[in-house]
């Protein structure tokens, strides 16, 4: 039920979000338009302006020749004769800055009818003149022909962007704001989603481990305490054995978990000291040897760096390669064939584990060094573990300036390859 709401949640957020990305794309485009409806009644004033002035003066040319004592009466039937192109173009220019429009514009005085210019500059933008929406007809001064004049402004819908570029960066810089700020309000949501599930695989696993020990304990208990049992010596070695193993085994696992713990506060000291890796990884193998075999499999060491000597931490490292066998043990549903190699460098030692075990998805090699990460192996508690292991492995790697690394493929194995550095300047501890 609650993911059911958390998912309408995250869709209704979303709509939501589109739904003001689509407002504010309709408000800039309609602000455009407005803006273009402003520019195109700003030169519809001023061409009609120019117009009256025009008609002014031709009236007043008019009537200086009625009052004049030789009156000419001259017909004029050309555009020419009536409007002279130089005091056209200085009451366009006065116009235009008026009304604190750009000087980039063209204009011409055509005949609608036949489109043929009459004058104005229109060797470049005849037809644009001729579709432009800044027209307005002349015929009170012109009465025969249908002439119309013509403004054309070839940059306008980049003035027009060039004077609402102030409001659009602002628009489009809080919508991105808006937008990141969603992208990482639910990138966390789902990232503390992730992590709460995980927290609750960790505690069933932690519950399962800690189960069965307990169990065992308490079973041994019981034996310890009816008279057959304590009548004899062997069976009483043998519970109290048992009893005994269970309890290093709970130990241990408490033990991983407050290291974790100490990890990630930062709180680990390490004690360097000279070892050598090839004596370690010895030493290790027989520890697992009667394991390994107890299930029929094999585990084989192939030592050949030339230089084994490092400098680190023996307990930590031995938990770390511990922790990459136990997995290739753990991981291998047949019988286990583990192999431990080791090559070097100039460098450095690199240590290579690997099996053939049920290996790793792609998908999830990038994860697997992640804290409290496990790789799904079905809902069976076959395949034992907190999820801390390898978290716990690549922490302490780093501390020794090294790295790990994975190549796995489904169904074929794993190979966990581990650098580590001949010189470092791990601390060496205090003298106590």
């Amino acid at each position: 039920m609650k993911k059911r709401l958390f998912n309408y949640f995250i869709i209704m957020a979303s709509v939501a979000l589109l739904g003001v990305v689509i407002t504010q794309v309709y408000w800039v485009s309609n602000a455009m338009t407005l803006k273009e409806e402003q520019f195109s009644g700003s030169v519809r004033i001023g061409m009609k302006s120019v117009l009256n002035q025009l008609v002014l003066r031709h009236n007043d040319s008019t009537l200086r020749q009625l009052s004049s004592p030789f009156p000419c009466f001259i017909e004029k039937t050309s555009v020419s004769d009536i409007i002279r192109p130089a005091v056209l173009d200085s009451l366009i220019k006065a116009e235009m800055g008026c009304m604190k429009i750009s000087k980039d514009y063209v204009y011409a005085i055509y005949n609608r009818k036949t489109n043929r210019m009459a004058m104005g500059q229109y060797d470049t933008y005849r037809e644009a003149l001729i579709n432009s929406d800044h027209q307005q007809s002349i015929g009170a001064l012109i009465s025969h022909g249908d002439y119309y004049l013509s403004l054309y402004f070839p940059n306008q819908h980049s003035m027009i962007i060039k004077q609402m570029i102030g409001w659009m960066l602002l628009s489009a810089a809080l919508m991105l704001v808006v937008i990141l700020s969603f992208w990482y309000t639910v990138n966390t949501v789902f990232r503390q989603k992730k992590i709460s599930e995980m927290k609750t695989d960790f505690i069933n696993n932690m519950t399962h481990e800690f189960k069965t020990p307990i169990a065992t304990i308490s079973l041994a208990s019981e034996m310890l305490m009816k008279p057959e049992v304590n009548e004899s010596a062997d069976k009483i070695r043998k519970y109290a054995s048992v009893i005994y193993d269970e309890n290093n085994r709970l130990q241990n696992q408490v033990e991983q978990v407050l290291q974790i713990a100490i990890l990630d506060k930062g709180e680990t000291k390490l004690k360097p000291r000279e070892i050598d890796v090839h004596r370690l990884l010895e030493k290790i193998a027989e520890n697992f040897e009667l394991q390994v075999r107890g299930r029929k499999g094999q585990i084989a060491l192939s030592l050949k760096a030339s230089n084994a000597i490092i400098t680190a931490d023996k307990m930590h490292l031995m938990n770390v390669f511990s922790n990459l066998i136990d997995n290739a043990i753990k991981y291998s549903p047949e019988a286990p064939q583990i192999n431990l190699s080791t090559t070097s460098d100039q460098h450095g030692i690199h240590v290579h584990i690997s099996d053939k075990g049920i290996g790793i998805a792609p998908e999830n090699q990038h994860l697997i060094f992640k804290n409290l990460f496990r790789v799904h192996t079905g809902d069976l508690h076959d395949v034992k573990g907190f999820g801390l292991g390898l978290y716990y492995v690549k922490r302490l790697i780093e501390m020794h300036q090294g790295n790990i690394s994975v190549k796995s493929e489904t169904g074929k194995g794993s190979v966990f390859s581990v650098f580590l550095p001949y010189k470092t300047n791990i601390n060496q501890p205090d003298n106590e």
